[in-house]
């Protein structure tokens, strides 16, 4: 007998995926979202459809998903985004799986990168892969920001592929680069890590190369010159961000 699953989310608002999301999953025992006070119809939408919903202001990303690990009743945790694409497929390789999981303890899933309506094949994503279902009892996330599972455990990689659509439209993709900016900032800063010239030409140029030449960007046409070029800029707005923080600027 396949053991129970819990399956897992953090939110904000989120009410465009809500109901797509909830249905893919019908198949997990129970579904329980971690939400970051919502300001649209995430929660209402949500808890029509029989989900859990737990309340919890943001810190960073590691403590907001352990927080709702800690919330599952059943061992075994489904942990997608909201803006992945759980196909049939893939929910059938789920199942299967865990008749018989052997000795694993964490499944890795490889992901495709839709931006600006369009799949992403190179500039890194090519071989983009998270862990999205495992045992709690020997995983927990890591890190601040983009957040990896850590296994104590044999680790494993299913098959079939997701669709992973983190764009919604340009500002709502540079709001999610700015936080991610500000998360490493703060952690630098607590690190006593000093920005200097270095961090603030070469480190964002270093970026754009390796994402647009190095790893092929430029094959993904004007998307992929985009992504390459907000995600430097990310990087130049982590450490003046950092630097606003020694001088006390907000």
């Amino acid at each position: 007998m396949a053991p129970k699953i819990t399956a897992l989310a953090i939110t904000y608002n989120e009410e465009e995926n809500v109901k797509r999301y909830v249905e893919s999953l019908s198949f997990a025992d129970e579904i329980i979202f971690v939400d970051s006070q919502s300001t649209d119809k995430t929660i209402e939408i949500a808890e029509q459809m029989g989900v859990k919903v737990i309340q919890r202001k943001f810190d960073d990303f590691s403590n907001q998903r352990n927080f709702a690990i800690q919330q599952a009743h059943n061992d075994w945790i489904l942990f997608f985004d909201l803006d992945e694409i759980i196909d049939p497929n893939l929910e059938k390789e789920i199942k299967s799986t865990l008749e018989n999981p052997k000795d694993i303890a964490a499944f890795y899933i490889k992901r495709n990168f839709y931006f600006m309506g369009k799949r992403i094949k190179y500039g890194g994503w090519q071989n983009d892969k998270a862990i999205r279902l495992f045992n709690k009892n020997q995983c927990q996330y890591n890190g601040l920001v983009h957040e990896l599972v850590k296994s104590s455990g044999k680790t494993s990689v299913l098959k079939n592929k997701l669709d992973h659509f983190s764009y919604k439209n340009f500002d709502n993709y540079n709001d999610k680069l700015n936080l991610y900016s500000k998360l490493q900032a703060e952690n630098l800063y607590k690190l006593k890590k000093k920005p200097n010239l270095y961090h603030f030409f070469i480190r964002p140029t270093y970026r754009f190369l390796w994402q647009y030449i190095f790893r092929l960007g430029i094959l993904d046409g004007k998307e992929g010159f985009i992504l390459a070029y907000v995600h430097s800029f990310s990087v130049f707005k982590r450490y003046l961000q950092l630097w606003m923080m020694y001088r006390k600027i907000e």
